[in-house]
């Protein structure tokens, strides 16, 4: 069965504390400087007054600084993090600046001469100080937060939040400087559950990542709703029942994604993937594949769910010099369509047709964009059936789309932040509002080789066997030469046990038929896998095996090449 909380064990030596009481007790008498850090979506008086409450009561003085009370004027802040704000209402070009530049200088904090000094927010860790906790809320807060007209930009306290900063300013700052604290953090501080916290120490917090990378992992799965989202997650998976519906499904997303530490609801932690990957990026991607990424996690599973919804919008992605250029990212969003379900009218739209005329579906494109005047997209281009276990292949500046009705696994590239929409059926957002179409930039983008019947033969492949051993085969059922990563599936009969190694590249599995498989490793860890599920396999296992779970199944794997 589909898990919605998958997690794992703390290390032996690391140390668990719920609830107010017992993470204050985590803390020293004094005299100290206690830096709380963490991104702007924590609710840092309510945090900074249960402490206090706490400490007071065991008899510790506490003093306290917001620090976000010492950043630089908002408008300053807003220059130097943000420069070009008017030259793009969509795309702002990622964010290089350290947290440091939310001051003119940080405040100096003198060490209190008995009892505690708790500083607190976002830049807390760049005051001197004496312990060093990280508290935090995973980025679907914030993201929900903005999308429902709330939240808070970083740097910028009780203004109206902006979604722009929040993906291209917000959190690539804060990730790099919560990654570039990861080895010194003192106490991990989980704060889903406002009013029970629970805090993993920091020595036991790297020493469970560590554990982790040397395993296959499952990470926290999550959908979010959308206007053209669908239902099989709320159907087939018990996911978000009372939600207006299931479109995106965070299988693995690595700058977004966490893993649950602990013994269950009220004792686990959520700890980001991507401390795993910056602790550990060898043991976790690879040698080669860290010598190509850094620690970026280069590959994606998510989950687009149009069944008994609507339509995607008709979109590309930016071609890789675009995608360096001007937005900033080093490498570029390649994506694949596998469909998992496909309804008996579902299709894909994928790649121009051979008779496209461009001017005019520029034009078709800035009316339905200025003018609102509808488009059909098929006229320009080309759709496929949504059969069940095809992969379409959809390489940076193809248009493309998956329709009404089907359950696609994209298996992509980890930049996911910039669909260059073309049209999108009129649509309005979840405010009524109309979506924002970027298609200038989707025209700059669009690879007008992608046409006709080359679209069939590059981008739709049949599968290919690799390898077959008893009552296995895998097979290659996507690889282009433009793009850097190739997906696998291997096709399994009850009883059979194929045998696979990472061969020092991690591996990324989902089980698209079936009800599921164990993965075995060399180690002997066991891991069970359900259908619609999705591992992530870190370079530093090596020899794995999977065995399906009764009858036959099938498993997508995903790799660098």
């Amino acid at each position: 069965m589909y898990r919605l909380d998958p997690r794992y064990p703390a290390a032996p030596q690391a140390a668990l504390a719920t609830g107010w009481s017992a993470v204050a007790a985590r803390l020293p008498s004094g005299p100290a400087v206690v830096a709380v850090e963490g991104p702007p979506s924590v609710n840092w008086p309510a945090l900074a007054a249960r402490l206090r409450e706490e400490l007071t009561g065991r008899g510790t003085a506490v003093q306290v600084l917001d620090v976000r009370t010492h950043y630089a004027p908002p408008g300053t802040v807003s220059r130097r993090t943000l420069p070009d704000e008017a030259d793009d209402p969509y795309f702002p070009r990622l964010a290089e600046n350290a947290l440091d530049d939310l001051f003119d200088a940080p405040p100096s904090v003198p060490r209190p001469a008995d009892g505690l000094l708790l500083v607190y927010g976002p830049g807390a860790a760049l005051t001197a100080h004496d312990v060093l906790w990280y508290a935090d809320l995973p980025k679907r807060y914030a993201e929900a937060a903005v999308a429902a007209g709330g939240g808070e930009n970083l740097g910028l306290p009780g203004r109206p939040a902006d979604p722009r900063r929040l993906f291209y300013v917000d959190w690539p700052m804060l990730d790099r400087h919560r990654d570039a604290l990861a080895p010194r953090i003192d106490g991990w501080l989980d704060v889903q559950e406002a009013g029970a916290p629970t805090w993993l120490d920091g020595d036991g917090m790297r020493a469970t990542l560590a554990r982790l990378a040397r395993r296959p992992v499952r990470t926290r799965p999550y959908f979010n709703s959308t206007p053209w989202g669908g239902h099989w997650a709320q159907r087939e998976l018990g996911f978000a029942p009372r939600a207006r519906n299931t479109a995106l499904g965070y299988e693995l997303i690595a700058p977004e994604s966490g893993i649950l530490v602990g013994e269950g609801p009220g004792r686990q932690v959520e700890l980001p993937f991507q401390l795993m990957c910056v602790l550990h990026p060898r043991e976790v991607l690879g040698e080669a594949v860290h010598a190509a990424f850094g620690t970026s996690f280069p590959i994606r599973f998510d989950y687009l769910d149009t069944v008994d919804g609507g339509n995607l919008s008709v979109h590309c992605h930016p071609r890789e010099r675009y995608m360096r250029e001007r937005f900033g990212w080093s490498y570029t969003q390649h994506e694949t369509y596998y469909v998992t379900y496909g309804g008996p009218d579902a299709r894909v739209f994928l790649g121009l047709r051979e008779d496209v005329d461009l001017d005019l579906f520029r034009t078709e494109v800035e009316k339905a964009a200025a003018e609102l005047v509808p488009m059909r997209p098929e006229d320009h281009v080309l759709t496929f059936p949504a059969e069940r276990g095809q992969l379409f292949m959809i390489p940076a500046g193809t248009p493309h789309s998956s329709g009404a009705g089907n359950l696609v696994l994209e298996i992509s590239a980890t930049p996911y932040l910039y669909s260059l929409r073309f049209y999108d059926w009129q649509r309005p957002d979840a405010n009524g509002r109309p979506r924002p179409l970027p298609f200038r930039h989707g025209l700059a983008n669009l690879d007008t080789a992608r046409r006709g019947a080359a679209v069939e033969r590059d981008l739709v492949p049949r599968p290919r066997t690799l390898r077959r051993g008893e009552g296995w085969e895998e097979e290659v059922v996507g690889a282009l030469d433009e793009m850097f990563y190739e997906v696998r599936r291997f096709t399994l009969r009850a009883g059979a046990r194929a045998e696979d190694d990472t061969a020092g590249r991690f591996h990324v599995l989902n089980v698209v038929e079936g009800a599921g498989v164990t993965v075995e490793t060399a180690a002997g860890d066991r891991h069970e896998l359900a259908f619609a599920e999705t591992l992530t396999v870190p370079a530093a296992v090596g020899a794995y095996r999977l065995v399906p779970h009764g009858g036959p199944a099938r498993v997508v794997k995903a790799l660098v090449r």
